[in-house]
């Protein structure tokens, strides 16, 4: 569905732009060793698939959104084997190798779609989710702030008390450790043999037995972790409408907000800054981190008003895509100080 006024090119040019400079940024980034798992790369992915299912109608939008939490993990787990995942092999990210040969080229599609440590397959469905809140959710309407946070903090707990309940009174524990004695042999002998095994793929789930799907653990690309994170997004959604909407946390949340029109530039200055400080990890080096961006994000935007709120980076890829996309498809720029080319329909 095109909307009258908006070219679909023009729409395809700038995503895939913007594509084109989070995938280029995330690989070189990458190759900096910061011992980071660098996402940009995945983004690029997100984005790109997004783009057709913005013309989807709300309904169908939303049964998508709804579904994508299970099918994505599920299909994960079933398809793992076939590339040679069934054990291990998950929680990578690309590199230049990626554009460098032809094998290289194809490693970095099975780690970016499958077997990757944001693989589209399973982070895809948190885009979904958020693109139908876009839909079906004004966040300046009375009420909004309260029933985002239930719901949210529902949700969290149904993705974190069912995966308790599965994996105790369920019995998944006990399949769990029957796949690790025969499946994971090295890590039968560790204080936590699930544990470990997660562990040794930055989280990702193998193969090896559909118990793991019962899990909750970080990064373990889970129904269950899935819906739990989805939770806590929207709980904290709530929280940070409720607070703009408060005279005094609303002058507190400025700083906050100028971080956030600069998302890829602190982002990018946080991957340099571990790659070349080597900081101790710790809550020290987090909040003197957090407090640095604080500081840095206010003092440029002060400086250089006339970016519209947008970061050193945000603004070259706002002008590179102003370059192919005509101003007549162009709208006001949006919360990360990036132009929309194409709003979605917003009819059932």
């Amino acid at each position: 569905m095109d909307l009258p006024g908006h070219s679909t090119g023009s729409t395809l040019r700038g995503t895939l732009v913007r594509c084109a400079v989070l995938a280029a940024l995330g690989l070189a980034l990458a190759e900096l060793g910061s011992g980071i798992a660098v996402i940009l790369a995945f983004f690029a992915v997100y984005f790109l698939a997004a783009e057709p299912l913005a013309r989807l109608r709300t309904r169908t939008l939303l049964v998508a959104a709804a579904l994508s939490p299970v099918l994505g993990p599920v299909l994960s787990y079933v398809l793992g084997p076939y590339f040679g995942h069934r054990v291990s092999g998950r929680g990578r990210y690309p590199g230049f190798e990626a554009v460098t040969s032809r094998p290289g080229f194809l490693d970095a599609l099975d780690t970016l779609l499958l077997s990757g440590a944001y693989p589209w397959l399973t982070y895809f469905p948190y885009v979904l989710v958020g693109m139908a809140l876009g839909r079906v959710v004004d966040l300046r309407g009375p009420g909004t702030a309260v029933r985002l946070v239930g719901w949210g903090a529902l949700a969290t707990a149904a993705g974190h008390g069912l995966s308790a309940l599965a994996l105790g009174p369920g019995g998944g524990r006990g399949a769990l450790l029957r796949a690790v004695a025969e499946s994971h042999p090295a890590a039968v002998a560790a204080p936590d043999p699930v544990q470990a095994v997660l562990a040794s793929q930055a989280g990702a789930i193998p193969s090896t037995s559909w118990a793991w799907l019962l899990v909750d653990g970080p990064y373990s690309q889970t129904p269950f972790e899935t819906v739990a994170n989805t939770g806590a997004g929207v709980l904290l959604l709530g929280l940070a409408v409720a607070a703009a909407r408060s005279g005094p946390l609303h002058a507190l949340m400025r700083p906050l907000a100028a971080v956030g029109t600069m998302g890829l530039s602190v982002y990018a200055v946080h991957v340099l800054a571990r790659a070349e400080l080597r900081p101790q990890h710790g809550w020290a080096a987090l909040g003197a981190f957090c407090l640095v961006s604080l500081v840095a994000c206010a003092l440029w935007d002060r400086a250089f008003r006339g970016t519209r709120g947008r970061g050193p980076l945000e603004w070259l890829l706002h002008v590179l895509v102003r370059a192919v996309t005509p101003k007549r498809a162009a709208e006001p720029a949006g919360p990360a100080g990036e132009e929309r080319s194409s709003p979605a329909p917003t009819g059932p």
